[in-house]
C-alpha cells in the first residue's frame, strides 16, 4: 500500500498528469496534515482518484465554509482503511489565540477522550497530526513547540507511524524527515512524503 500525505504547502507538480509528476506510481490513500487550502484537497483526491483523509492546521480559516470536496476530516476520530487504522489530531499549540490552537492541557483532553474507542477498537496503526511531539521533529519557539501529551500516546499505544506536518524544512534526502521514537516512526511530511506499507 502506498500512501502520499501532503503538509503545509502546495506542491504543484503532484497535481500535473503524465511524466511531470513526482509521484508516478498507484497511491491508495491520500492524507493530509494541515496548512493546505480545501481546494488543493479537492484537487489531489480529483487527480489521484483515491480517498483522502485530513485534519486542521493552525492556518486552516475557511474548512468550515469551504470544505474540500470528497474530502473527510478524521479529527478525533479513529478510521479504517482496509486494515489500516488511523487517528487524527488537529491543531498546533496555542501561541496567539487563533483558530485550532490549543493548550496542552486541551490537547490531553482531547486525546483522552479517544481513550473508549481505542479500547474497543485497538490501537491506531497511524497518527495523523499536525504539531509533532514536544521535542521530536518540533522547534523551541512559542507556535513551533509540539504537544508534551502525543509522547505518552506514542508511549501508550505504539503507532508504527506518527506522521505530523507544522515544521517546514526541506530535506534532501526522506531519512532526514523521519524519527524515531521506541518503535514509532516520526515523520514530518512537509510538502509531501510518500508513505510505503
Amino acid at each position: 500500500m502506498k500512501i502520499l500525505i501532503v503538509s503545509d504547502t502546495v506542491v504543484e507538480s503532484l497535481l500535473e498528469t503524465g511524466d511531470t509528476n513526482p509521484v508516478r506510481d498507484r497511491i491508495d490513500l491520500i492524507l493530509s496534515c494541515g496548512d493546505l487550502p480545501p481546494e488543493y484537497l479537492s484537487s489531489l483526491t480529483f487527480t489521484f482518484n483515491v480517498p483522502l483523509m485530513y485534519i486542521l492546521g493552525n492556518h486552516d480559516l475557511r474548512y468550515t465554509t469551504s470544505p474540500p470536496t470528497g474530502c473527510r476530516n478524521i479529527d478525533r476520530r479513529l478510521v479504517t482503511f482496509n486494515t489500516l487504522k488511523i487517528i487524527g489530531f488537529s491543531g498546533s499549540r496555542w501561541y496567539n489565540g487563533g483558530a485550532n490552537q490549543y493548550t496542552e492541557k486541551e490537547m490531553k483532553r482531547f486525546v483522552n477522550r479517544m481513550r473508549f474507542t481505542l479500547w474497543q477498537k485497538g490501537a491506531p496503526d497511524i497518527v495523523l497530526t499536525h504539531a509533532p511531539p514536544r521535542h521530536v521533529n518540533d522547534e523551541d519557539d512559542p507556535c513551533h513547540k509540539g504537544f508534551t501529551y502525543y509522547n505518552a500516546f506514542i508511549e501508550k499505544y505504539k503507532p508504527a507511524f506518527f506522521l505530523h506536518g507544522h515544521i517546514h524544512k526541506f530535506f534532501t534526502d526522506d531519512s532526514e524527515r523521519i524519527s524515531i521514537v521506541n518503535t514509532t516512526r516520526v515523520i514530518n511530511c512537509y510538502g509531501y512524503y510518500i508513505l510505503e506499507i
